[in-house]
């Protein structure tokens, strides 16, 4: 069973947090009418996003052989046959949906957008520059809207465009790393090559940028402040100016930003950031 564990990409699964967004910028992280509904959501969303990403290995497997990180991935590696991995995927995405269904029509609309954009982008769309990226941050507010229709939660203006922003960031790092590899010769999507490195560095910063000021404006918002009953959420603000600064420096400087994930899970001063945000957040809100 473990390459079909692999195949799942469980740790991509931390992506699918995003579906506690609503929760948490809501102040109802603890509402006991709201947590059930999420996990439900949660889980649904991972078993269909697991399904798109194997779907993603079949399309890619020629490509996936040159590559020097995913030539090990089941599929690429010839350990899990393409026929296996297509009657898994569709599993999945039946157990996905099914699971979706329980909580009603706009969760499975929501999961059947998800499945359409990515069929689309694996098929087409990743191959042309600057669109890619737009619907990887696309996929990300379709996480937000899941948990949103599931817990019955309203989204709010703030948490859509810092959500879209921040998946645009992690993307461009993550293109970041194909155009390496590709200017050492190395294969990869043909949407690298409308991207080069000044390009990608410029737009990152910019992004970063608009991260900031963006999540400044919602810390100071009268709305925001009037929710909380507190004018001191921008003490946060440091986390994540912390938190986008080491990204950059990864990126930058480590030259490792191949895998987003796997930098949220393993390095430690992101960690420290993303934990020192949470839980000076909840101390705000709950005091």
């Amino acid at each position: 069973m473990k390459p079909y564990l692999k195949l799942l990409r469980m740790s991509h699964w931390v992506k699918n947090l995003f579906i506690f967004a609503p929760m948490i910028f809501s102040f109802r992280l603890f509402d006991p009418t709201a947590i059930t509904p999420a996990i439900l959501a949660f889980i649904s969303f991972s078993l269909t996003a697991s399904s798109i990403y194997i779907f993603n290995d079949i399309m890619d497997i020629e490509i996936d052989r040159l590559h020097p990180r995913k030539k090990h991935r089941p599929v690429a590696s010839g350990i899990i046959a393409i026929k296996q991995a297509f009657i898994f995927s569709a599993t999945l995405t039946t157990a996905g949906l099914s699971a979706g269904a329980l909580l009603g029509l706009n969760s499975v609309l929501v999961l059947i957008m998800y499945i359409m954009l990515n069929i689309a982008y694996t098929l087409k769309l990743k191959h042309i520059a600057i669109i890619d990226i737009f619907c990887i941050a696309a996929s990300f507010v379709l996480r937000l809207f899941m948990g949103s229709f599931a817990t019955s939660i309203a989204l709010s203006q703030w948490i859509i465009v810092m959500t879209f922003l921040l998946a645009i960031f992690l993307a461009l790092a993550k293109r970041r790393d194909d155009v390496i590899i590709f200017l050492n010769g190395g294969k990869t999507r043909k949407s690298v090559e409308g991207y080069n490195l000044r390009f990608i560095d410029y737009s990152m910063a910019m992004s970063a940028a608009v991260i900031l000021v963006a999540y400044l404006m919602y810390c100071m918002s009268a709305e925001v402040t009037e929710r909380i009953g507190s004018p001191h959420i921008y003490i946060t603000f440091p986390f994540v100016l912390f938190g986008l600064m080491r990204y950059l420096q990864v990126t930058f400087v480590l030259e490792k930003s191949g895998c987003p994930t796997e930098i949220i899970l393993k390095d430690f001063l992101m960690k420290l950031a993303v934990m020192g945000w949470f839980v000076t957040f909840l101390l705000l809100i709950y005091s």
